[in-house]
């Protein structure tokens, strides 16, 4: 599996027969031109995962790729093509399996509606098994070889994001959701992360390809 991190939490999942986007949102622009994928998966409604102005020219980009969405996305975004995707669906696409988990955005603030999310697990036989949660440190899926863990957010702190990472035990991660600190900020957690738990925390910020 080859993995980049293309920004925020936008992140490319490359297996031996499989292209999959994750999250395209405002805070990043790399994936602007990307093309040839085979799936498009958005996590949740928020404009940093799902950039409305840039979004239509991607999918256009990508005819052929299935587009795939927490169904809050379509409350506030017309996006054709898109098939919802909940917690508790599954998608194969060649021989790679993509399956939702969650369900509910993190708590920012009690004032705040909370609004749907869904995380993904990507499987594929023979190869690490992946997993991207969106906005969310709820579920705590089995057998996860990669970890996309957020750095940092409005809706978590540091301390609850090294616990879930410990119940994660991926035995390899790398940062995401970090498009709102400076470099000190994610050097904080990038150490903190590696040092107190089980997973070994890789440097993806370049945005090239890395097999893990």
């Amino acid at each position: 599996m080859r993995i980049a991190h293309l920004g925020h939490s936008t992140v490319m999942v490359e297996t031996a027969h499989t292209r999959i986007l994750v999250d395209p949102g405002t805070y990043s622009s790399a994936w602007h031109d990307v093309t040839d994928l085979d799936a498009i998966v958005v996590t949740h409604a928020h404009p940093d995962h799902v950039d409305p102005e840039w979004f239509p020219a991607l999918a256009a980009k990508n005819p052929s790729a299935k587009i795939l969405v927490e169904p809050g996305v379509l409350q506030v975004m017309d996006i054709p093509r898109a098939e919802k995707f909940p917690a508790g669906s599954s998608f194969t696409i060649g021989k790679t399996n993509i399956e939702g988990v969650g369900g509910l955005h993190a708590i920012i603030h009690r004032d705040i509606p909370r609004i749907g999310n869904v995380g993904l697990m990507v499987r594929t036989l023979g190869e690490p098994q992946f997993f991207h949660p969106g906005d969310c440190l709820d579920t705590i899926p089995q057998g996860v070889d990669i970890l996309a863990a957020p750095a940092h957010g409005p809706w978590c702190a540091m301390k609850e994001i090294i616990d879930f990472i410990r119940d994660i035990k991926a035995p390899q991660g790398f940062l995401i959701h970090d498009g709102l600190i400076n470099e000190t900020g994610w050097g904080l957690s990038f150490a903190r992360f590696n040092e107190m738990t089980p997973t070994v925390f890789s440097d993806l910020r370049s945005g090239q390809f890395v097999s893990l």
